[in-house]
């Protein structure tokens, strides 16, 4: 009889920080998606702590001593969400990984959705965010501007509307690790590789539990990463504000001049223009010079070269107890006494 065929491994990698009041949901969440990959899939949970002031990492502890299916990270402090889940990639051993929020606002079912697009061949299946709930309007407003102003001006391919929920095949994720850039911006980075790709529509729901880790500054701080990140027209924006307002004050002495000549009108000496003309001028080489601070800062950190993350504890299954050997072969006989006294015969 011809040797079954190992079951292919599914990763799910989740970053969590502060999660105490949402784990035990997440865990029968994962437990129950366990069950439906099991027919035809290994399963392999990695949970990254990023640094929690909670019991979020005791829980993960508790959970992977009983569950032989996960596998848990602590790293020495707060690092951030995508390094966090740069951390799991790079610790996920499955032929597919998956990486979804702890919050449960992307639905654990949908990854048997992805995993079917897997198996039709596409290398990354994005989660694209048909509806958003539990969340304010403004947040709505501004990461619509966002993802398509980032989309109009990065060189990434991703989907709008998409998060760090997808999966990705092991050679599109290996290609990714090799990018070890300081400041990431991960689901621009998974756009940027290219691969066959497809998406998966959902409704994202409100958080089970607790509050979002994202405050505004937070938010603006992530955008600003991922538009530096993938696009030099930042640094563009100083020339073209300052030809158009070049242009504006050209216009404006243009019109003085023919006013001067043609209709005799005399030319007001005041401050007005003098003054709003300084002003424009010296905030714009205050913003020139602040992009080109955040460039060369970004630079700077990479030279640096120090590690994206540090870990301090390791969650990993109980080895299941060894059975006992048997012997290497039949028990030998004890060895006779040496024999004492005059040998027979003499």
């Amino acid at each position: 009889m011809a040797d079954e065929q190992p079951k292919p491994t599914v990763s799910i990698v989740i970053p969590c920080y502060n999660e105490e009041e949402s784990f035990s949901q997440l865990r029968t969440a994962l437990k129950d998606l366990t069950r439906k990959l099991a027919s035809r899939y290994e399963t392999e949970i990695v949970l990254v702590d990023d640094g929690s002031r909670d019991e979020t990492w005791a829980r993960i502890q508790h959970f992977a001593a009983a569950d032989n299916h996960v596998r848990g990270i602590a790293l020495s402090r707060n690092f951030g969400h995508q390094v966090a889940l740069t951390c799991g990639y790079d610790m996920a051993a499955g032929d597919a990984v998956v990486s979804m929020d702890a919050d449960l606002q992307d639905p654990p079912e949908v990854v048997l959705e992805m995993v079917k697009k897997w198996e039709e061949g596409a290398d990354i299946v994005y989660g694209v965010r048909s509806q958003r709930a539990g969340e304010t309007s403004l947040k709505l407003l501004t990461a619509a501007l966002f993802y398509r102003l980032f989309h109009a001006l990065g060189r990434s391919q991703a989907p709008l509307d998409c998060g760090d929920f997808r999966l990705m095949s092991r050679r599109a994720l290996e290609a990714l690790r090799r990018m070890r850039e300081q400041h990431r911006y991960v689901r621009g980075m998974v756009g940027w590789l290219g691969f066959q790709t497809a998406v998966v529509e959902y409704e994202r729901q409100a958080r089970v539990a607790g509050q979002t880790k994202y405050s505004y500054c937070r938010m603006l701080a992530f955008a600003l990463d991922g538009l530096v990140s993938f696009s030099s027209f930042p640094l563009r924006c100083s020339y073209i504000f300052a030809f158009a307002f070049s242009l504006l004050v050209l216009l404006y002495l243009l019109y003085s001049l023919i006013a001067h000549v043609l209709f005799h009108a005399e030319l007001v000496k005041g401050w007005t223009s003098l003054l709003l003309t300084t002003t424009i001028f010296g905030f714009l080489n205050l913003l020139s010079l602040g992009l080109i601070g955040e460039y060369i800062g970004r630079i700077y950190d990479e030279i640096k070269g120090r590690p994206l993350y540090l870990i301090k504890d390791l969650a990993v299954p109980p080895a299941p107890a060894k059975p006992p050997q048997p012997p290497a072969g039949p028990p030998q006989a004890p060895a006779a006494p040496p024999r004492t006294g005059r040998p027979a015969g003499q």
